[in-house]
């Protein structure tokens, strides 16, 4: 008797378990803080946040015809304004810290997907260049949320993480009636700018006087297959869609460094062959903003040497549409030819004396 008594607690034990767990799937697949399975329900208020987790389920069921990515430098663009001034319909997708290998392919997976994908706007981090075409600062990576296997996806519904940080945040927020991150506001951020916070990060003294470095044979070969394998090949794979693609404009300090260390001839030199391989691809528009003196000399614009605020995310933005910047044939060389006359010839010490006397 008391061991039928036991057979049937254990039995009814086992059915409770298998039933909340059953319960806890439903639930995930029906809220989806992620976007695996589906498009975000209006009744759910979304918390976007945890770029790696949720941008994969942005490109693949979000209706959209444009998208805005790139590093932390795409993080401060506001769709909106992308919207209102190319006439798109965009979403955004910054990988934080993401190399050209990352970032090509989660486009070529959104493009194969979405047929209606027609612009992409691509922040090509300028400081990318010469670095090896397969990069990357993230080993950790959510793989099962980028593919269509659907055994892998026990990691994504009994995960006590996504729990926590995905499910608890969407209903929570629904349940109080708060609204949902919107577009404008993933990823964004308003951190301290101006040259005293610049100057928490970057140690000027450590750059000093270093050795000229080259750009020989080794380099045009890192640059020209870190460019042709992340973005000629996707965007010949492409030809309707367009790609506006733009070198970030970081700031003085950044090129106040490149002067120090000597590599600015180096960088340059990887920018003109990026640039030529770049424009022999027709579906492709690149700019080049590092003509905008008021703003890469305005330390007040930028967080740190490279990041810049919301406000010159807005500036690009009007700057492509008034089509200010682009590069062509017929002007790239002059253009950097100008960038080595200016920044070669900039009066560096002039930013820190500022700081000096403030100090």
């Amino acid at each position: 008797m008391e061991q039928q008594i036991a057979k049937k607690w254990f039995r009814n034990c086992l059915m409770m378990l298998a039933g909340l767990l059953l319960f806890v799937a439903l639930v995930v697949v029906l809220v989806d803080p992620y976007f695996h399975y589906h498009k975000p329900f209006s009744f759910f208020s979304y918390r976007l946040s945890e770029e790696r987790y949720i941008n994969d389920g942005i490109l693949r069921h979000f209706d959209c015809n444009a998208v805005i990515t790139g590093t932390s430098m795409a993080q401060n663009f506001k769709t909106s304004e992308m919207d209102a001034l190319l006439g798109t319909n965009s979403v955004k997708v910054p990988f934080s810290g993401a190399g050209y290998q990352e970032l090509s392919q989660n486009l070529d997976r959104a493009l194969e997907r979405n047929g209606q994908l027609k612009t992409v706007l691509w922040a090509i981090d300028y400081n990318g260049l010469l670095r090896e075409y397969d990069w990357q600062k993230y080993d950790d990576y959510p793989g099962y949320l980028y593919d269509d296997n659907p055994f892998n996806d026990t990691m994504y519904v009994f995960n006590k993480s996504i729990l926590y940080h995905g499910l608890l945040p969407v209903v929570t927020m629904s349940l109080l009636g708060e609204p949902g991150t919107t577009m404008d506001e993933y990823s964004s951020w308003r951190n301290e700018t101006g040259l005293a916070h610049i100057m928490l990060s970057y140690d000027r003294e450590n750059v000093k006087l270093a050795k000229e470095r080259e750009f020989g044979e080794k380099e045009y070969g890192i640059v020209t297959e870190t460019i042709q394998k992340n973005i000629v090949d996707l965007v010949n794979k492409y030809p309707d869609t367009e790609f506006i693609l733009f070198y970030t404009p970081y700031s003085i300090c950044y090129w106040d460094a490149l002067n120090l260390k000597k590599t600015m001839f180096r960088q340059t030199e990887a920018e003109k062959a990026a640039t030529q391989m770049l424009l022999k691809c027709p579906n492709i528009k690149l700019y080049n903003f590092f003509d905008q003196h008021d703003v890469i000399c305005n330390t007040d614009y930028y967080n740190d040497d490279g990041h810049y605020s919301s406000e010159v995310n807005s500036m690009i933005l009007r700057w492509i549409a008034e089509d200010t910047g682009r590069v062509t044939e017929e002007n790239y060389l002059e253009k950097i030819e100008e960038e080595r006359a200016f920044y070669g010839n900039y009066d560096y010490e002039s930013i820190y004396r500022t700081l000096e006397v403030g100090g």
